[in-house]
Formats: structure tokens, C-alpha cells, sequence
């Protein structure tokens, strides 16, 4: 059918976790977006200790920028700036704070609905997998740790 598209995004990988792969798909919904996410390549969690957050669950977003480029090995996807917060809300509330990330021998699987936006009214963000679990209070990133995984929003053609 001509003129059917999807909008979603393909995760690319950091350094940090080089064998991260994925997509995530957002689908029209009656007032609102059905996001979906299915990502493999997640690293193993580990507890949390004196000193150092939890890896995992996983800290998940929307972000403002348009691209995912690595720049610095160390602190990949910068590019992709901050939470995506068109309403200037508080963290915990953002439209692009998503629920965390729970990994399964390193795949997470997870749909969702949202009424905070549209599918199209995110085309042109990324969407930001984090090392570590969103605390949904700490402004105003929620602490969620380096970036593992990041994705262009775009919308694709279907054939």
C-alpha cells in the first residue's frame, strides 16, 4: 500500500555496551502513542555497592537532540542532549521519561502507552537507553547514569 509508514528508531550501540541492538516502535493510539522496545545486548546487572548505582534496571528517555554520534568513547551520545521536556516540567515527569528497562540474559522486551505526545510529534529525537535505573526525582536527568544505547526517531516507508 503506497503512503503506509511507522515511525521508530534503531538502536545503535556504545562502547560501553558494544553488542546492544534494538528498536524501538511508537504507533498511533487513541489519543496518545503505544510505544513498544525490544533490545538485546544489555549488560548483565550488577548491585548496587557502597559507592557505585545499580547496572540495570535500565534508565530509558526521549531525548531533545536530533543524532547519536559518538564523540567522546567515555560519555557516547552526547550529541543527543537532555531529557526531551516540552512542557518544562519536573524529572519524573517529563513527556519523554519512560518506564525503566528490566533485562532477561541481557534482552528487555516491553509496550507501553503514553498520552503525553504523538508519534509525529517526536520524529527528529532520540530515544536514550542508560546504565543505570531512573530515580525520577534527581534534576534533571534522574541520574541515570552513561549512555548504552541510543536511536534516531525518524519515520520510515513502508512497501
Amino acid at each position: 500500500m503506497a503512503g503506509r509508514s511507522i515511525i521508530k528508531a534503531r538502536l545503535e550501540s556504545s562502547p560501553l555496551a558494544p553488542n546492544l541492538r534494538g528498536e524501538v516502535v511508537f504507533r498511533p493510539m487513541k489519543n496518545g502513542t503505544q510505544v513498544t522496545v525490544d533490545v538485546s545486548g544489555l549488560p548483565n546487572y550488577q548491585p548496587a555497592t557502597d559507592t557505585l548505582p545499580p547496572i540495570g534496571p535500565f534508565g530509558f528517555h526521549i531525548h531533545e537532540g536530533p543524532n547519536c554520534d559518538i564523540i567522546d568513547p567515555y560519555d557516547p551520545f552526547i550529541s543527543a542532549m537532555g531529557h526531551w521536556n516540552p512542557d518544562n516540567e519536573p524529572h519524573g515527569n517529563h513527556a519523554g521519561d519512560f518506564p525503566v528497562l528490566f533485562s532477561n540474559n541481557g534482552r528487555a522486551l516491553m509496550s507501553f502507552y503514553t498520552n503525553r505526545f504523538k508519534p509525529q510529534d517526536v520524529i527528529g529525537k532520540t530515544v536514550m537507553i542508560h546504565q543505570n535505573p531512573d530515580d525520577y526525582r534527581t534534576q534533571p536527568s534522574g541520574n541515570s547514569g552513561r549512555r548504552l544505547g541510543c536511536g534516531r526517531i525518524k519515520k520510515y516507508f513502508l512497501r
